[in-house]
């Protein structure tokens, strides 16, 4: 059970073992997107299709007896969930134990986007938790959990990260499976917990006055919503620059690869810009139509 790409890799993984049956596939309906919303199909849909497995897309679990039953005709020795979109009711609960695969090293980080959470806090450790699912929100039963540091000298951006973690849980989901028969669950301390929010476009909004928020959030949101200034310019590829005190938005340097803007406690490089129903461009090239030089206040 999943929709992104995340779950399409663990999908992936699971169907290269022999000993592994997939019986179905539960992911989210087609949804209409982009300028002209034509139906587009989730990353675990089209995997399926390709692997022709069965497929089940109901617009919602909670009181849909109809899903519930084709579940059951399914008889699964277990439910593999990874980034559904959807909590899990009871009745889907009771027909297998529910494995859910979730990206961040529980306690820390229930909820929606603890891969941003991560991103945002300058977290230097992440991972995979297995976890055997309840009525909660990732309150479950701890299986185990597979860790990964992140080096200062690079810091991934959300897509890397999720690309890193989808292995990292595609390995641990087939551990888990092979030895589930031996792993003793371990309860969550609930005192350790947080809980993160589904992203919001607003949670993008950067200024130059806190250059490591501006940083933070570049890497967490470069899918969407993506860093942005008041004006709605997308900061789309940024890098640390030097420390230092700086007057914020002042335009330090100027080359051909990137411009260095200063924030109040350190500089940042831009190299690539996307402005408000344009095409991704080099932050140089934005600047020279903007008729910006040294000095000025990049905005």
């Amino acid at each position: 059970m999943g929709t992104p790409f995340y779950a399409k890799q663990i999908l992936n993984e699971l169907s290269n073992h022999s000993w592994i049956e997939i019986v179905g596939v539960v992911t989210q309906p087609d949804k209409k997107s982009g300028r002209d919303m034509k139906l587009s199909q989730s990353d675990v849909k089209v995997l399926a299709l390709e692997k022709e497995f069965k497929i089940l897309q109901p617009e919602k679990l909670k009181n849909n007896s109809e899903i519930v039953n084709e579940i059951k005709k399914l008889k699964p020795d277990f439910l593999v969930v990874a980034a559904y979109g959807q909590i899990l009711p009871k009745e889907i609960l009771n027909i297998a134990p529910a494995i859910n695969l979730h990206a961040s090293i529980l306690p820390k980080y229930r909820g929606a986007s603890p891969i941003q959470e991560a991103l945002l806090n300058g977290d230097l450790e992440t991972g995979i938790t297995a976890m055997l699912m309840n009525e909660g929100l990732d309150t479950g039963d701890i299986l185990a959990i597979s860790r990964i540091k992140l080096e200062k000298s690079y810091i991934p951006n959300q897509s890397s990260l999720t690309i890193e973690l989808s292995i990292v849980a595609s390995y641990l989901i087939i551990d888990v499976l092979a030895n589930f028969h031996l792993i003793k669950p371990l309860s969550q301390h609930s005192a350790d917990s947080s809980y993160c929010k589904k992203i919001e476009k607003i949670d993008g909004l950067v200024s130059f006055a806190n250059c490591r928020e501006l940083l933070n959030k570049s890497r967490a949101f470069n899918y969407w919503p993506s860093a942005y200034l008041n004006n709605g310019l997308k900061l789309i590829t940024v890098a640390e620059g030097r420390e230092g005190n700086f007057n914020e938005g002042e335009i330090l340097e100027i080359n051909e690869h990137y411009i260095e803007v200063g924030c109040k406690d350190m500089s940042i490089k831009i190299f690539s810009v996307q402005p408000p129903s344009k095409y991704l461009m080099n932050a140089k090239a934005y600047i020279n139509g903007k008729r910006y030089k040294l000095l000025d206040i990049f905005k």
